[in-house]
This record gives structure tokens, sequence and C-alpha cells, in this order.
């Protein structure tokens, strides 16, 4: 069984980029999902690698086990940088990812207010960039039915929210569906409604799935 920390959160749902110049200087900003310390760090590691000709390679990152939050200004102005990275990512609840902003200075000084205000908008272009998404706690669940019920407990799982992962077609029709938990108790009132109480829905696990917001 998964542990679970919270009902729901806030991610980005891959790695991505996204860049712009201001004042002759070069802004790249980098943001990935991560679960563990050493993986952000690694990933850090990667991007300092690869630009190590460039002026900075400032980051940000938080991550939901053990509430890690940890930023770098790397030689920009104290509180220039990692700080104004982390606050996009505390401001908007996002967590488990990293992000990384390479600078390549273009020989015009931005000033306090202006380094903030670049920083801010590389890691806020990455995580869109990214694809914030909402991940929910699931029940993992499957059940069985016999043909003559299957069509109308498939169209009856889809619209109380769930997702089918997979059925399979034997003697009778397994069907394996994960659904926020919070309307499981919904779906097996009218899965038992619609077949007598014939058809029972059984929990497999609990796990974060990525959810569309209704």
């Amino acid at each position: 069984m998964a542990i679970i920390m919270s009902d729901s959160y806030k991610t980005v749902k891959e790695f991505s980029s996204g860049e712009f110049v201001e004042k002759r200087s070069r802004f790249i900003g980098w943001a990935k999902p991560v679960k563990t310390e050493a993986e952000a760090l690694d990933f850090i590691n990667k991007i300092k690698k690869e630009h190590w000709d460039a002026r900075h390679n400032c980051y940000a990152y938080t991550l939901r086990e053990g509430s890690v939050k940890r930023y770098s200004d790397d030689g920009e102005p104290q509180g220039t940088a990692g700080v104004p990275m982390l606050d996009v990512l505390t401001k908007n609840e996002i967590e488990d990812v990293v992000v990384v902003v390479t600078r390549y200075f273009g020989g015009v000084l931005l000033g306090t207010g202006g380094l903030v205000r670049a920083y801010s908008k590389a890691a806020k272009i990455a995580l869109d960039a990214a694809k914030v998404i909402t991940m929910s706690v699931c029940s993992e669940c499957t059940l069985s039915c016999n043909y003559n019920q299957y069509g109308k407990l498939n169209t009856l799982i889809l619209n109380d929210g769930a997702v089918i992962d997979d059925t399979d077609f034997s003697d009778n029709v397994t069907l394996n569906f994960h659904i926020p938990s919070d309307r499981l108790n919904s779906l097996e009132k009218n899965i038992a409604d619609a077949t007598a109480g014939t058809v029972k829905v059984e929990i497999v696990d609990e796990k974060y799935f990525e959810i569309d917001e209704i």
C-alpha cells in the first residue's frame, strides 16, 4: 500500500524549459518533476555541466517528503535569484519539482528589482512549459461482471469520474480502474443499484494519479 501524505498536491508533468532575453542577458528556465533530493541535485548538476559557460545557474526545489525546500543564488546578489524562484513554487503550492535558471550575462546590470523579476519570470515560464498538474489520491479497484452487465457498468464507471486502466475478457469481464477516493462510495452505490447487489468493487491499493479538476 502506498504512503499517502495528503489528498492532493500540485507538481509538473514533465521536463521542459523556456527562455527570454532581458537587457541582453539570456535567461533559460528549466523545470523537472523529482521525488528525492538526490534526483533534484543530479538534475541541477546536469544543467551546470551542460551550461558551464553561463555566468549563473541558480536553482530552487521543493519536496513533499520531509517538507524540503532548498535554493541557491549561485553568485547573484543574495536574495535576488533562488529566493524569488522558491517563492514562485511555494506561492503556487507546487511540490516535488526542481527549477534551474541559467543566466548568460549580457553586460548590462539589471539591479536588485530587475533580477528578482527576471528569475521569477524564468521560473514561471519553465513551470508553465512543464505543465502544472494536480495529483489526487485514487483508489485502484477491480470488479468482475458478466457480459450482459459489462456495457452498463463500463459507462457507469466512466460517468462517475473513474479511469479504466485495463479490461480482461474471459469467462467474465474484469474491469480494473482508478477513481478519486472521495468518489468511491458514490460509485459503489451506483454499481450495487445497477446490478441488484450482484457486483462488488474490490479496492486493490491507493495511489496518486493525475486527475482533471472538475
